[in-house]
């Protein structure tokens, strides 16, 4: 960790801790304040526990031109961003990532869809629709180890994060309190209810709880799309394409829906927003990263709108190359914020609940 980063947010939790004006505002300061003195390892948890709603801040009778110079969303973001490189396998990825990230999807898709389009002649199946492009077997050979090696990678950076934060042995009730404060994004959406003060200073909305909420549930409706496809193919022999009133449209395509008007949405917001109060080295990284999601739903989505028609197999190629570019630097880019803040809010737990 980066000694200069983690000192400045142990300044400012010290003198929050101090004033206790913002105790209500999101699980941070509970937390907080249950603390006299901040590890290292504390202050870790606290940035990943962090939402970066922005409350405190406008709130805070403490920021500049005070002589404190508070600005502890900022602080803890940029704690939080180290922490995702730090404890990443391996972490030199992510930081290339981070500090060039537009550039890194751009050449990443463009490689994997020339990757791709090889693969047409190297894989060329028999079969309809995608198959007659790329054949079944080709397409498990590349994506079973793109797949499982981001799984893997994840595995070890949340055991170095746990490792770091002194977690303890996880109870059934820690993981259902955690998933519960994810599903419904409660820390969104402020002390009060009132939403975040994110995009247009200190108006609360509640439009960043809204667009993550289309994105987690767009990302979960087209994964379960994928693997109830995967039980139709491997356990029924029913192989695609699949027509719009089966379980794999059905979810897909609502899904693909979602997914893409959410991440616009989150674009926007992020635009909107003041970087002063974000982690500001790796604003490009975030935009990228969420840029590369959204082409994967919507190139999706035009792969089923286009699929018959004679643009199928470029469609195809860019998609699936976006696919495979997104699950091979799943652990190197804000993906891995999904986790790690699941992890907080399992660490948190098991702080309120024991």
């Amino acid at each position: 960790m980066q000694i200069d980063l983690i000192q400045e947010a142990r300044r400012q939790a010290e003198v929050c801790n101090a004033c206790r004006y913002c105790e209500g505002y999101c699980s941070v300061f509970p937390a907080l304040h249950a603390n006299r003195a901040f590890s290292d390892g504390d202050i870790t948890q606290l940035a990943n526990l962090c939402h970066n709603c922005r409350g405190c801040y406008y709130a805070c009778q403490y920021t500049a031109p005070h002589e404190f110079d508070l600005n502890l969303p900022a602080a803890l973001a940029d704690v939080r961003h180290d922490s995702w490189e730090v404890y990443a396998y391996p972490s030199q990825i992510a930081r290339q990532f981070q500090k060039n990230g537009m550039a890194i999807a751009a050449a990443t898709i463009t490689g994997f869809a020339l990757l791709f389009a090889a693969a047409k002649w190297l894989g060329q199946g028999h079969g309809i629709g995608f198959y007659a492009v790329i054949s079944h077997n080709m397409m498990v050979a590349i994506f079973a180890p793109a797949f499982l090696f981001p799984l893997f990678s994840i595995g070890i950076s949340l055991r170095r994060y746990w490792t770091a934060t002194e977690g303890q042995k996880i109870k059934v009730k820690h993981i259902a309190q955690a998933f519960s404060a994810a599903a419904n994004m409660r820390n969104l959406s402020g002390g009060h209810g009132n939403g975040c003060n994110f995009e247009d200073k200190d108006r609360f909305s509640q439009a960043r709880r809204v667009a993550h909420q289309l994105v987690l549930y767009g990302f979960l409706l087209c994964f379960a799309s994928t693997s109830s496809g995967t039980i139709l193919h491997y356990l029924f022999d029913m192989q695609a394409p699949y027509s719009l009133l089966s379980l794999p449209k059905l979810l897909g395509v609502p899904g693909g829906i979602m997914l893409t008007i959410g991440t616009i949405w989150m674009v926007l917001l992020k635009f909107q927003a003041d970087p002063n109060l974000g982690a500001m080295a790796a604003w490009g990284g975030e935009v990228a990263f969420i840029a590369l999601l959204g082409f994967v739903a919507f190139s999706g989505l035009a792969l089923y709108a286009l699929g018959s028609t004679a643009v199928m197999p470029t469609i195809l190629a860019l998609h699936l190359g976006a696919v495979l570019s997104f699950f091979l630097l799943m652990p190197y880019t804000k993906m891995a914020h999904g986790f790690y803040r699941l992890a907080a809010l399992v660490r948190d737990a098991q702080r309120t609940s024991g």
